[in-house]
């Protein structure tokens, strides 16, 4: 990169990204191409797949979200992001990321999590920041309609399949947990606070339910932003509407928390929405009264074509997504 672009990325807005999984880390690849003043606050509410299994041998907290948000920020070689997302195949270390054991090893070197992730961020060279939601070791709860309570991350969308009652509310153990205090400072000098995309209940709201994290956001000058998921998640968000995943996000924060929420109406191809139907997912629609709806609650939307898809898998356009972001933040100036 040369130094007139490197000037104008350090002279880009101040932007804070919240939520987890690959919706995040997508974004954040985007972002990187217009600032390079990114804060990442990312779940580690995780308890399945590798980072689970991190989380219970070594007591550690999971780092499967935060290695994929280190990734997507890094200035790396290609074989370096290649090597850190490689997985084993055989043996004790089967499913096991090397980049998940490479934090689980800086953790032990650096003697805290949070050591950790900055140093993987220095090593890796990475634009902005990445930092975990909270250092406290978390549980999620998920309530449902129908009276019942399923506990850990990763049970609930497979429980919530099974029973198919939605989901009332999202709550954690232990009730107090307090987010970092570089999180806290991102936030109050934030041009843009952004949460999302990624998984609604499992990604997202976890960050609103860290304490004083919704009053800090709400009391931070910066625009709020939701970004809606563009395909349900089975077991988490059936049959919901772009209203219904801003209503999830109110219902844990405050009612007045979002100036805008940008949708994807672009149409997918039938050929490519068939593996996604089969597995019990469906795009996510604006419905009859939804643009309404959210006019009433004094929440902007912005409806664009964000669909960009790679081998089949359908993901949010980075690039276009990140475009408008900053353009929300030109235009408020």
């Amino acid at each position: 990169m040369n130094k007139k672009s490197q000037c104008s990325l350090e002279k880009g807005p101040k932007v804070v990204a919240i939520g987890g999984g690959t919706g995040l880390s997508i974004l954040l690849r985007g972002l990187k191409e217009y600032t390079s003043n990114i804060t990442a606050i990312v779940t580690v509410a995780d308890d399945g797949g590798s980072s689970g299994v991190l989380r219970e041998d070594l007591g550690m907290l999971p780092p499967g979200d935060i290695r994929s948000c280190i990734l997507a920020l890094a200035n790396t070689e290609p074989i370096m992001e290649k090597l850190l997302q490689y997985r084993f195949s055989e043996g004790i270390l089967k499913g096991q990321s090397f980049g998940n054991l490479f934090i689980a090893a800086m953790n032990e070197i650096c003697g805290s999590f949070e050591a950790a992730v900055k140093e993987t961020s220095n090593v890796l060279a990475v634009t902005g920041k990445v930092l975990p939601m909270t250092l406290e070791d978390v549980t999620l709860y998920a309530e449902l309609e129908n009276g019942y309570t399923i506990k850990g991350e990763s049970k609930i969308p497979l429980k919530n399949k099974e029973l198919s009652s939605r989901i009332k509310r999202i709550f954690m153990e232990p009730r107090v947990s307090y987010p970092l205090k570089e999180a806290v400072e991102s936030i109050e000098e934030a041009d843009i606070i952004v949460l999302g995309p990624g998984s609604l209940y499992t990604s997202v709201i976890p960050n609103l339910l860290v304490n004083d994290m919704v009053d800090t956001i709400y009391r931070s000058k910066g625009l709020k932003v939701y970004i809606a998921n563009v395909m349900t998640q089975p077991g988490e968000t059936d049959g919901y509407t772009v209203l219904d995943h801003v209503n999830g996000i109110l219902d844990h924060s405050r009612e007045d928390l979002l100036d805008y929420v940008i949708a994807n109406v672009e149409k997918i191809p039938d050929a490519t929405l068939k593996k996604y139907i089969f597995d019990g997912s469906e795009p996510v629609i604006l419905g009859p009264k939804d643009e309404d709806i959210l006019a009433e609650k004094g929440i902007k939307l912005i409806k664009d074509n964000l669909v960009d898809i790679k081998k089949d898998y359908i993901r949010h356009d980075s690039l276009k997504l990140s475009r408008i972001l900053v353009d929300l933040v030109k235009n408020k100036a």
